[in-house]
């Protein structure tokens, strides 16, 4: 596990090869990042173009700022992340914004419950595509498939208390989504 001195090499060679301009890293990234970045945009703004049209910003960001992102701050993926949750919401205001003023929409009150509203979702997304595999596979064979704890250990291939023990872990670091700070692994934002 890298620590704060060391980010992971892979993110700062890939930080490097985008400050040098290498068009094939940004290919490498988006092949890695950008179901990430559209699926956080999306859960945010609830729109596919909109979501589509934020996917293509971020990584135009990325290409057009790579020293933007610093490794020895947070890890890529995170950096990522937080630059697409600001822009989609960023656009979501500025959209309803828009509708306020043209009186297609409600109140200013209904406008922040919806941004706070897409916050949450956008940080739930998140963590959930940051938890570890063994985690989210517990999770999604909980949530998606309805198995007690019971049944997912004999899926996964472990115990059942281990199988209770990543439902437990799984569902706390779910249950940040709802803070007000920012979720796990989101310092060092852009």
């Amino acid at each position: 596990m890298a620590t704060k001195d060391a980010p992971p090499r892979w993110d700062h060679r890939m930080q490097q090869r985008l400050a040098r301009g290498e068009a094939a890293a940004l290919g490498e990234l988006y092949d890695r990042f950008a179901s990430l970045v559209y699926s956080l945009a999306h859960r945010v703004l609830g729109d596919e173009r909109a979501a589509d049209g934020i996917t293509r910003e971020v990584f135009a960001q990325v290409w057009e700022h790579p020293d933007a992102y610093d490794p020895q701050r947070s890890p890529l993926r995170s950096w990522i992340a937080v630059l697409t949750h600001r822009l989609a919401v960023q656009r979501l205001r500025a959209t309803e914004t828009a509708a306020l003023t043209r009186g297609e929409a409600g109140s200013t009150e209904e406008l922040e419950s919806k941004v706070r509203h897409a916050a949450v979702a956008g940080r739930a997304d998140f963590i959930v595509h940051s938890m570890p595999a063994p985690l989210r596979a517990a999770l999604e064979l909980a949530y998606f498939q309805r198995r007690d704890y019971r049944q997912a250990a004999v899926d996964l291939g472990v115990t059942e208390d281990e199988a209770r023990r990543r439902l437990r872990l799984g569902l706390q670091l779910l249950s940040t989504a709802h803070d007000t700070g920012q979720p796990p692994g989101y310092g060092g934002a852009a």
